[in-house]
């Protein structure tokens, strides 16, 4: 009997056997019609979180492995998930566009989301829907977020909220036109034992503050000073968005521009196909994107997102009756 995960060439590429893939495809179905297809409803939530652990075996055990230590590069790409390109309509093009209804590529994204934690969104970005879609929106090219096309510059998610996510999941549902778009990620891990000793140090000390991103409605305003790294001093936790982040100090401006300089010799890249989920840990691992040329001719790049903690009592005092929005 073949094996149901085979691991690719990097061990964080993991390719879904097609009787996988059938079976989670069959359990979305069944969530499909469920509390009227709205997805970001509690009890359509609820549901998920209970058929996820219907999921075949060793697809849990590989989210849930990841979830646990998520290895050198922090980050897992699945292939062969599935995802039908010609039942899905054109590409949005409107910013804050969201998946209000549940689509089969959405109830698979919010199956394995549950997988790895509970699902987590933010009132004021795009409204807090669970699902995000992340296409280009003309008029946004060089838009630091969601909707943009230009080089993406690398940023854990949410930087500067206390409670923001420990995982970002990136599901492509259609590859940009020229599949020049990459999703780059980069890890602490990688590059933590290459950092120059005092620039280690500096980046250890509350001397930054980091900013909302722009997909946030939120007034300009700064995070508290804090911290890149804290934790473990041989496996620390990293907290950077190069677009949003700024040092106050000399020492530490020269310390973060060591750090973008490293996760750029080192970043991985991978060209996400439709049925790619890549999983990345927000906790010790940056993400950006390449730019590419959107057509704006309904078949562009578009992928969805959502976001997962494995802390969700944490933030109860930003979520009105215990539910799933961050309300600030």
């Amino acid at each position: 009997m073949p094996p149901v995960l085979t691991a690719d060439s990097h061990d964080s590429v993991v390719t879904v056997d097609p009787s996988v893939s059938m079976a989670v495809e069959s359990l979305a179905a069944d969530l499909l019609p469920f509390a009227d297809g709205r997805i970001d409803d509690p009890a359509w939530i609820r549901q998920a979180g209970r058929r996820c652990h219907d999921l075949p075996a060793a697809l849990r055990r590989s989210l849930a492995a990841f979830g646990r230590d998520s290895g050198p590069a922090g980050a897992l790409l699945l292939r062969g998930l599935p995802v039908d390109e010609e039942l899905i309509g054109p590409t949005p093009m409107v910013s804050g566009s969201v998946r209000a209804e549940a689509t089969m590529p959405a109830a698979v994204l919010m199956l394995l989301t549950h997988a790895l934690g509970q699902p987590i969104s933010f009132r004021p970005e795009k409204s807090g829907a669970m699902v995000h879609d992340v296409v280009p929106v003309p008029g946004s090219e060089e838009f630091q977020g969601n909707e943009g096309s230009a080089l993406l510059t690398f940023h854990n998610e949410n930087a500067f909220h206390p409670h923001r996510p420990d995982f970002v999941l990136l599901l492509c549902v259609r590859a940009d036109h020229d599949r020049v778009a990459g999703l780059r990620t980069a890890s602490i891990r990688q590059v933590h034992h290459l950092l120059d000793a005092t620039h280690r140090e500096t980046l250890f000390r509350p001397e930054f503050t980091t900013a909302p991103p722009p997909s946030f409605a939120l007034p300009a305003a700064q995070s508290q000073p804090h911290p890149v790294l804290s934790g473990a001093p041989d496996d620390p936790d990293l907290l950077v968005d190069f677009a949003a982040t700024e040092p106050l100090t000399e020492r530490a401006a020269q310390a973060m521009l060591e750090l973008q300089h490293l996760f750029a010799a080192h970043a991985l890249t991978h060209h996400l196909l439709p049925g790619d989920l890549a999983v990345v840990d927000n906790r010790v691992t940056v993400h950006g994107r390449t730019g590419f040329a959107p057509r704006y001719d309904g078949r562009d790049r578009w992928l969805h997102r959502t976001f997962a903690t494995q802390n969700l009592r944490r933030s109860r005092v930003h979520r009105a009756g215990d539910g799933h929005i961050l309300t600030g």
